[in-house]
């Protein structure tokens, strides 16, 4: 049994300050108080005790929180307390020390417990008279017996005889507590409260205060991450001790003010500010203050090791800021590479992942990450890896030239010759922060993960482990034919695209990260961080066009991989991990608060158990621009297009989810069906080529689609294909009726739809993916890309000058390092979704190789 602590200080200011900024950041919390001596001080007339306008504010607030619960458990009546607190509703009041929820419970009671209660009341009426100063208070279930405005020798006297007479009646409970007895026909007390209050709102943590004796029933019940806070003098099972109510209001707002804080997110850096850093195997986000603030290992759809983006601080990070917090001058990518520099007046940085060992055979699962400081100033380092998520403790271990991290399934260390560290508590974690003086010699740190395979390479040194990182991007990067209008951003795009890539396995990343918010505060934040093979044909389709083709190769090979796992082609899922076949289930991290507060953070995608039939169009399409580009198409990628072709004859006339993947039922969405002629007329020009047989016996699958699609996704009354047959919806994918071929771009039908997207769609530069009820609350930004599709309907009907002016603007969103997410809004201008999204950069370069082939291209910037 836990041991009272004797009355006096028991645990530190600052180890109070650390437990609050802990329960700050539980997911669900419970915060709960005692009310007289408490939230109200002790007076000598309790009708009059009311509660300190600053513990009801501190309250109030903690209560409009989301998942965030408020409880005041008393030993007076439920209906005296809620007269006299005038607390709202959303706070649980529970009176009688815990007996009493509702307050007609008292007809609940059996005709004994209250004939009992009745002679209860009766006895202690008569004791009371023998001095004014005893206050009776009956209650539903008991009766108290105040005497702290009695004369202490007559009070003694009473309390005794109250104790040793109907105290000692069989079906009554005593419980004493300061200058108060209560006898009850119930044996509820404030510990089966709390335990009640906990299992009701599903509270990972509770905190509790209370300077009663009969508070101590409350804190027996907390352990582990709960915390409990005596008031007053006193021995208690309480964590720590408070000196009264004023200090109790204090820091009850102090926890409002850092769980407020922790659910919005904490001063959110906007999404753009973010910088990608690959090597082709995982991926990381650094700051424009070089902080690595989101990483995953061993691939960058695994679990966490730095998770600051979604969580705040406490969720993972890898800092390095001058001591004087002073901002960095500047924040930019090497010309031609994925490697940052991050530079003050007299510091520098340089943050990359290493590619020095993209050798055949390579095991997958290492990673350095590698950041070069160099300079004269002094700096401070935070070194606070999480795993998974934070969601496993993570500990430090010092070790010769650096640390090791405890507690991961690989080993993980930080190499960092000369540095002193010291390492701190962080609750179930540990940081390391070390105060630096640069004197001008570089310092090296690297970030080893997964390393148990071999030693560091010693022979070479940073600058040669730069170089060849250097030399793998811009290598790669001087064989693009970049288009004559903004070829710098396209550069970048192209150099993001091929970054999302992993490369052991073929596969492209739609996005680089998990739960970046569509709405702010809101609900839409989705897992990009998988493989869509529409997504990523689409990707190495636009990288193709740039002229580099060994994307598309990859991918189709890790394509004909899927489909050779499967019973029938026709089963291909709209989304894969990066490597095999397995499940992505869908599951929420309460952990983490989400980006600017936007919760959940989700991870797996349940979009894996949709049909979306438009997948087979740009799988096909990749295929048949490797042929239109001269390249020869292996016999296994023909395989990969037999296949898909025949899984369009299959299922195109299914209903299915569509590209925006709306949790409705299915449709038969007008896009999927364009994108099922797609992939059969891209098909049939590949066959001329190889089989002109095949060819012939797939031309007739080709005009029934183009038939029906037609006949029946036209609208007569909106003048415009719309989302779905039989509907009146407008969605932007329609844009494909035209951009795919289905109907030429003088086709009127084709410019009149182009006429609906643009009225209803386009905000100033952005184009909204639909604007009709999709089942989710709040409104989503506009999509990047779809801007882009419209910047090359407008090339294909000869509306240059639109497509021109709309390019600019697109350009306009860009980053500082000329990276983008997924949406703008229009109306917070603020960039949202996933980081950097591969739609977003395809976008744009298909776009501008769109306006460079118009004979005013090369006007264009």
């Amino acid at each position: 049994m836990t041991e009272a602590m004797p009355d006096g200080p028991m645990m530190s200011a600052q180890k109070v300050d650390a437990r609050l900024r802990e329960l700050a950041r539980v997911p669900v919390l419970l915060v709960a108080c005692d009310y007289d001596g408490t939230l109200a001080p002790i007076i000598d007339n309790p009708d009059e005790a009311r509660p300190l306008r600053e513990s009801v504010a501190a309250l109030r607030q903690l209560a409009a929180m989301p998942d965030t619960h408020v409880a005041v458990i008393s030993g007076r009546a439920l209906r005296d307390l809620a007269a006299l607190s005038r607390l709202p509703e959303e706070i649980h009041l529970v009176g009688s020390h815990g007996t009493e929820f509702d307050v007609g419970f008292a007809n609940d009671l059996s005709p004994e417990q209250r004939e009992q209660r009745d002679r209860v009341l009766e006895a202690l009426n008569d004791i009371a008279r023998r001095d004014h100063g005893f206050i009776i208070e009956p209650k539903p279930a008991g009766v108290a017996f105040h005497y702290r405005k009695a004369d202490p020798e007559i009070a003694a006297v009473a309390v005794d005889e109250v104790l040793n007479g109907p105290g000692r009646w069989d079906g009554v409970h005593v419980k004493a507590g300061k200058m108060v007895v209560e006898l009850s026909v119930l044996s509820l007390n404030k510990g089966d409260a709390l335990d009640r209050l906990r299992t009701d709102v599903s509270a990972e943590a509770v905190m509790f205060a209370g300077d009663d004796v009969t508070d101590e029933d409350a804190f027996a019940r907390l352990a582990g991450p709960d915390f409990g806070l005596k008031v007053g003098a006193g021995p208690t099972l309480a964590h720590a001790r408070l000196d009264d109510p004023q200090t109790v209001a204090q820091m009850l707002a102090q926890l409002a003010e850092r769980r407020r804080a922790w659910l919005v997110g904490e001063h959110a850096l906007p999404i753009e500010r973010h910088s990608l850093l690959s090597d082709q195997r995982t991926v990381a986000l650094v700051t424009a203050d070089a902080s690595v603030n989101w990483m995953c290992h061993p691939r960058a759809d695994s679990p966490a090791v730095f998770a600051e983006l979604l969580g705040g601080a406490r969720a993972g990070h890898f800092s390095i800021s001058r001591h004087d917090d002073s901002p960095p001058i500047s924040h930019r990518y090497l010309d031609g590479t994925m490697i940052t520099e991050t530079r003050w007046s007299d510091v520098t940085v340089t943050d990359y992942l290493d590619c020095s060992d993209q050798r055949p055979f390579q095991p997958a699962g290492r990673t350095n990450l590698i950041r070069a400081i160099v300079g004269t100033g002094r700096i401070r380092i935070e070194f606070a890896p999480r795993l998974d998520f934070g969601r496993a403790p993570t500990g430090l271990h010092a070790i010769e030239n650096g640390l090791e991290v405890v507690g991961a399934a690989e080993t993980m260390i930080l190499l960092s010759p000369g540095v002193r560290w010291e390492i701190i508590g962080d609750g179930p974690h540990q940081t390391a922060i070390a105060d630096v003086q640069l004197d001008g010699t570089p310092l090296e740190i690297v970030l080893r993960l997964g390393v148990h395979w071999r030693p560091y390479r010693s022979d070479l040194t940073e600058s040669d482990r730069r170089n060849v990182t250097a030399s793998h991007w811009q290598s790669w990067a001087k064989g693009l034919t970049l288009p004559s209008v903004a070829s710098e951003e396209v550069e970048r795009s192209a150099l993001v695209l091929k970054a999302l890539c992993h490369q052991p396995s073929g596969a492209m990343l739609a996005a680089a990260t998990t739960s970046l918010p569509e709405v702010l505060g809101g609900v839409r934040n989705w897992d990009y961080r998988y493989c869509w093979p529409r997504d990523a044909s689409m990707s190495a389709a636009a990288l193709l066009a740039l002229g580099s083709s060994q994307e598309a190769s990859d991918l189709l090979d890790w394509l004909l991989d899927r489909v050779e796992h499967l019973p029938s082609p026709e089963q291909l899922r709209p989304v894969y991990p990066l490597v095999g076949d397995e499940a992505l289930p869908e599951a929420v991290l309460p952990e983490l608060a989400g980006y600017a507060g936007s919760r959940p953070v989700r991870i797996g995608n349940a979009a894996e158990h949709q049909v979306q039939l438009d997948v087979f169009g740009p799988v096909v399409d990749l295929a048949w621009r490797m042929c239109e580009a001269e390249i020869t198409l292996s016999e296994r990628h023909w395989e990969v297009v037999k296949a898909v072709v025949g899984a369009v004859a299959t299922r195109w006339q299914e209903p299915d989810h569509g590209i925006w993947e709306e949790r409705r039922p299915p449709r038969h969405h007008v896009h999927s069906k364009v994108m099922c002629w797609m992939a059969v007329d891209r098909a049939v020009k590949i066959a001329e080529r190889l089989d002109p047989e095949l060819a012939s016996y797939w031309r007739p699958l080709r005009h029934q689609i183009a038939a029906d699609v037609v006949e029946n996704g036209w609208n007569e009354h909106r003048h415009s294909y719309t989302t779905a047959y039989g509907s009146d919806e407008l969605d932007a994918s329609l844009l494909w009726i035209g951009l795919s071929g289905l109907l030429p771009p003088t086709d009127t039908r084709f410019v009149s739809t182009l006429k609906a997207v643009e009225s209803e769609l386009r905000d100033g530069q952005t184009v909204y993916r639909y604007r009709h009820d999709d089942g989710l609350p709040g409104t989503e930004g506009g999509f990047l890309i779809c801007a882009s599709w419209l910047i090359e309907a407008y090339v294909l009907i000869g509306q240059l000058e639109d497509a021109r002016a709309l390019f600019d603007r697109y350009l306009d969103l860009c980053g500082p390092t000329g990276l983008l997410p997924e949406q703008y809004d229009p109306a917070s201008e603020r960039l949202l979704g996933n980081h950097p999204q591969a739609y977003s950069h395809l976008g744009l370069i298909n776009a501008a190789i769109a306006l460079s082939r118009t004979t005013s291209g090369s006007e264009h910037r």
